[in-house]
């Protein structure tokens, strides 16, 4: 058996033992043919981050043959908006490596994630996945290297409350039942998500607990692996069709909205990242210590972020969320494990102290060689965010600090070692510019830095005008300052991007 796929629990990984990117044509039919699989679905994003579905019916070997080989037709114009009605024709093609079984259908159904190319048959310029995979080839260009990702996904489920065994109000995090009443539900989503290809890293509840008019709100998060940059973007749009899915089927209902009431804990989307070459992970010296490669790409991002947020933060609501004093962070900064910052450097297993053997003294330096594990998190974005859009952003932001001459200057003028909020920093919170407030203010920040978005011809300039046209629509400049202290008027805009993303 190939060790490298032993324990993958993607059932079709484990039955043709390849991993999914060895994975061919002929493989798909073989596991179709042997399998008793009679449907066929392709998945791909639309304007509203959300994922479509096309389905086929296996006819015989012809026909499979035909819509692996040749995709389908689909109307361009009633997925994007950039796309006009009287030439909207677009070619679904599906990709083999992100095979799964679906795990919903009652009939045997393979699912794959497909890609948009257009009349000519070449990657539409201007969708989410192409747009990414441009930004990651220019990175790779520029750098030599390669980015990685991995979503922190943040959600609440809601449903009747049983009235026993009570949460502590906002004092969710980590935990178990019998206070905490969705754990079940989450490692259920957390095995369909790892099926279906997500590389999970954990999962736990989070802060948000409280309970409103006899319902249960309870924050759980799902945290995945850093993987090659496409692939986390795929992980996190299946994660959150199944987690919806899922819960559909349960009779309750779940959010991704960025805040949900006033007063209680917002979700977010953090975006880990680390720069690979040659299979080593960049972001640490050998000593341990954060590199040169490490603080350009967080200069490069941070000298973007306001724009950032136009990719990852693009509902009204999303800036209820980022106010000062709360651990969703507004100054553009960054630091050390500092959860009031920006960009966040955790704890990465860089110590030569092995830890293993202190709680388990039956085993003597059970380390297998340094982990290399140590990343950064872009804490801004929300699930309102088209994360193809949302990471395609980060990684030209954070080429944009390998060409500039002053990155390792400019990371140094960013840095703050304790909370940014504490009295000792009230001189460098002054100096250091804040994120958007508003849809509009991103739109603006978009428009005033798209030329580096759109160089390497990575960010179509249609999809930039796209994105600015949609945000400013919103009309919220003033929005967050005139629902201050009027919880009622918030929540009913709350209630319109209930189910954002």
């Amino acid at each position: 058996m190939n060790n490298s796929v032993k324990l993958c629990p993607n059932k079709v990984v484990q039955y043709l033992q390849k991993q999914p990117c060895e994975i061919r044509k002929d493989d798909i039919i073989r596991f179709v043919e042997e399998n008793g699989i009679r449907m066929i679905n392709f998945m791909y994003p639309a304007d509203d981050n959300r994922l479509k579905t096309l389905n086929f019916v296996i006819n015989d070997a012809e026909y499979l043959d035909s819509i692996l080989s040749y995709g389908e037709r689909v109307d361009g114009s009633s997925l994007f908006p950039f796309i006009e009605a009287g030439n909207s024709d677009l070619y679904v093609i599906p990709r083999y490596s992100t095979a799964f079984v679906d795990p919903f259908a009652e009939i045997p159904t393979l699912t794959m994630l497909a890609s948009f190319f257009d009349k000519e048959g070449k990657p539409l310029h201007s969708s989410p996945e192409y747009t990414l995979r441009k930004a990651v080839e220019s990175f790779r260009e520029v750098t030599g290297m390669d980015f990685y990702a991995m979503g922190e996904l943040e959600y609440y489920v809601i449903s009747n409350d049983p009235g026993i065994f009570p949460a502590s109000d906002q004092k969710g995090y980590h935990e178990s039942a019998p206070y905490s009443k969705f754990s079940d539900f989450r490692a259920e989503c957390m095995a369909m998500i790892a099926q279906a290809g997500g590389q999970i890293k954990y999962g736990h509840n989070e802060v948000g607990n409280f309970t409103l008019d006899d319902k249960i709100y309870e924050q759980n998060e799902i945290e995945f692996l850093p993987v090659p940059a496409i692939q986390a973007a795929d992980h996190l749009m299946i994660a959150k069709w199944i987690i919806r899915g899922l819960a559909a089927r349960k009779g309750y209902d779940v959010t991704f909205a960025p805040k949900i009431t006033a007063g209680k804990a917002g979700s977010g989307l953090h975006i880990h990242f680390k720069v690979m070459k040659d299979g080593q992970n960049m972001m640490t010296d050998a000593d341990g210590r954060l590199s040169d490669v490490a603080r350009k790409a967080i200069a490069g991002i941070l000298d973007h972020a306001d724009a950032i947020t136009a990719f990852g933060n693009k509902v009204p609501t999303s800036y209820f969320r980022l106010v000062p004093h709360q651990e969703a962070p507004t100054s553009i900064c960054w630091g050390d494990r500092n959860r009031s910052v920006l960009v966040r450097v955790p704890l990465g297993w860089t110590g030569k102290i092995d830890m293993c053997s202190q709680a388990n003294p039956l085993e003597i330096d059970s380390r297998a060689g340094a982990p290399q594990k140590q990343t950064a998190e872009l804490r801004s974005a929300d699930c309102s965010a088209d994360v193809y859009q949302l990471i395609a952003g980060m990684v030209v932001a954070a080429r944009t600090g390998f060409e500039a001459d002053n990155a390792l200057q400019r990371a140094e003028e960013m840095y703050v070692s304790v909370n940014i909020h504490n009295e000792e920093n009230k001189d460098k919170l002054a100096s250091l510019k804040s994120l958007p407030d508003s849809c509009v203010a991103s739109a603006d920040a978009l428009a005033a830095n798209r030329a580096d978005f759109e160089k390497y011809d990575v960010f179509s300039p249609a999809l930039i005008d796209g994105i600015i046209n949609k945000l400013r629509k919103h009309k919220d400049g003033n929005l967050r300052r005139k629902l201050e202290g009027n919880p009622k008027e918030m929540l009913e805009v709350v209630r319109r991007f209930w189910h954002c993303g």
